[in-house]
Order: structure tokens, then sequence, then C-alpha cells
């Protein structure tokens, strides 16, 4: 009797732990999946009007019963434009912060804007309106805007080719300030068509003032190459000065340079790490001459180079805000 007892006791405690739920959900509820999708809480914004000079922000919020993809797009008269997008429940601090910056150029300038939030689940869309006080101020060290032309202190050389356009541009799509500049030309004899050198010490007693951290450094410009040409290669050359005489010597001193080709049309924020620039000796990566290290502390001249195969004929590309900017790339 007591063995039987024994034995129906272990059969009963193996029959309760094995009727035991596990409570915890995995993956997506039914409601969830099938359920009807509503909005718990309406589109809104932490402020209508803001001034990003200030490091101002705009945040956008709105609370669904599941979660569903959703976009907010942000639009200026002037064909400005920033996209939020995501995937959640809720639009928080997190996921919808707006600091000013733009995804289609131009930069934002101030006015009036429109907010529009769109969702996948059900197709809607709401707006709400927000006014631009003042405008985002680009982070980082400028080399070049060109709002005020092309500085005499560059050193500026076009070749005599045809159509030849090293100019400043005050029309069309501006990116960043008043104006951009445009290299173009037909060159049928040489890869080079023009060439700026921007020298440190036309920058002032500490040159670039760039620091000693490669890896915390970016190079950034924005770019845009027109629709009709695609042959144009941008080279930018980094001359370091390294046993600091106030010169560069190829011959013993690093060059370091990247090319910037095949670009898709229209304006984009193009940006390296200083560190993962490379030496190029006929487009093909190669051995510096000198120490073997970046220091961008170091750097005497950065040359930007516009160069097109001689045979492809005419070509172009414009150029704006060449700036570098620690710890992240540059952000418009």
């Amino acid at each position: 009797m007591k063995t039987r007892a024994l034995f129906l006791l272990f059969v009963s405690t193996i029959f309760m732990m094995s009727c035991e739920r596990n409570t915890e959900t995995e993956g997506p509820k039914l409601s969830d999946i099938y359920g009807d999708f509503n909005v718990l809480e309406d589109f809104a914004a932490s402020t209508s009007t803001v001034d990003f000079s200030k490091g101002e922000n705009v945040v956008f919020t709105a609370r669904f019963n599941r979660p569903t993809e959703w976009e907010i797009r942000i639009s200026h008269p002037s064909g400005s434009e920033k996209v939020l997008s995501g995937r959640s429940r809720e639009i928080d601090a997190t996921t919808g912060v707006w600091d000013g910056t733009t995804t289609v150029f131009p930069s934002f300038s101030n006015g009036q804007c429109t907010a529009e939030l769109f969702i996948a689940a059900d197709s809607s869309r709401s707006s709400l309106n927000v006014e631009i006080t003042g405008t985002r101020q680009p982070d980082g060290t400028v080399v070049a805007d060109f709002d005020n032309g092309v500085d005499p202190e560059w050193n500026m050389f076009v070749q005599s080719g045809a159509n030849m356009s090293f100019v400043t541009r005050d029309t069309g799509i501006i990116p960043q300030g008043s104006a951009y500049f445009d290299m173009g030309g037909e060159v049928n004899w040489d890869w080079l068509i023009g060439l700026i050198d921007f020298e440190a010490d036309s920058y002032g007693p500490d040159g670039f003032g760039l620091g000693q951290n490669p890896e915390n450094l970016y190079f950034n410009l924005v770019v845009n190459r027109p629709v009709d040409y695609n042959n144009g290669i941008i080279l930018f050359q980094f001359k370091e000065d390294e046993n600091g005489d106030g010169t560069f010597t190829e011959a013993s001193e690093d060059l370091y340079a990247v090319e910037i080709r095949d670009l898709d049309p229209g304006w984009r924020v193009w940006s390296i790490k200083y560190s993962d620039l490379v030496n190029l000796v006929n487009g093909t990566p190669a051995e510096p001459n000198g120490n073997k290290q970046h220091n961008p502390d170091k750097i005497h001249t950065i040359s930007c180079l516009f160069l097109a195969n001689p045979s492809s004929g005419y070509s172009q590309v414009f150029v704006d805000y060449v700036a570098f900017t620690k710890g992240e790339p540059l952000k418009l």
C-alpha cells in the first residue's frame, strides 16, 4: 500500500507539472496581426515654432494599438524635405525627433513647414504646421563654402579646353548657404580639367586646426552630379608636412587621397573618415612616402582636382560646403 501511495503521488506530481502553462508570450499577439488598426493618440508636435540655430528640436508623437510602418514627411515651400520613418506602436522622442537637418536639398530656411504622417496600416494621413524661426547651423571646420566666391588665397588652375566653367553659381538648388561651385569642361588631351589648392597657412596660424586624431575626423562635401554627365572624377589629395618645414615634399612625406566617382544624380552629402584615406598612384592604392601615419594636424595642402577621360567628352560636377567634422559625418 505504501508503495502504491508513493507511486500515485509521483504520477500526480508529474501530471500537475505537465499542466502548468508558460505564460510568457512568444511572437506577436493575434490581435496585432488580425485585429483592427486604431490610432490611440493623434499626430502631434512638441512645438509649433522652432529655432534650430539655438539647438532646439521638434519631437513628433503618435500612438497606435499595434505596430505599424509609418513615415513623417516635413516639407518647405523651397523644396526642402526631411523624412523620418520607422515601425512601432509609438512615435516619440526616440524615433520622432527633427533637428533641422535635410533629406532632400536645399537646406531648410525660415518659414512655415508642413509635417505629414503617413500610416501604412490604414493608408491614412495627418498633417500639422511648424514654423522655423532660425535655421540649423552646420557643424565642422569649413574649408570652402563658396558663398563669397573663390577666395584669392586659393590657388586655382583651369585648362584652356572647351566650355570651361570653374565658377561659383547662385541659381537653382543651393544645398547650403548662398552659392556652390561649378566645375565643368572638356579637355581632349589630358585627364585634368582643373584644380583648386587650399593651403593651410591661408586659414590662420593654426592652419585647418583639425587635431591629431584621424579616427575621430571626417572629411565631407556636398556634391551633385548633373543628370547628363557621369564621366567626371573628383580627386581630393591631402598633403602632410611631417617635418614642419612649411612645405610638402612628395618624395619623403605622406600624401593621402580619395576619388569620388559614379555618383547618382542630385545633391548629397559625401563623407569619409580621415584614417580611411589611402595614397593613390594612377588610381591604385600604394604605400605613402613618409611616416605612413595619418596626421591631420600636419596637413599642408588640400587639393581638389576635377578629372575626366579625355575621350569621354564634356564633364561637369557641382560642389558645396567642403568641411571637416569630428565624431560623426556632416549633417545638414
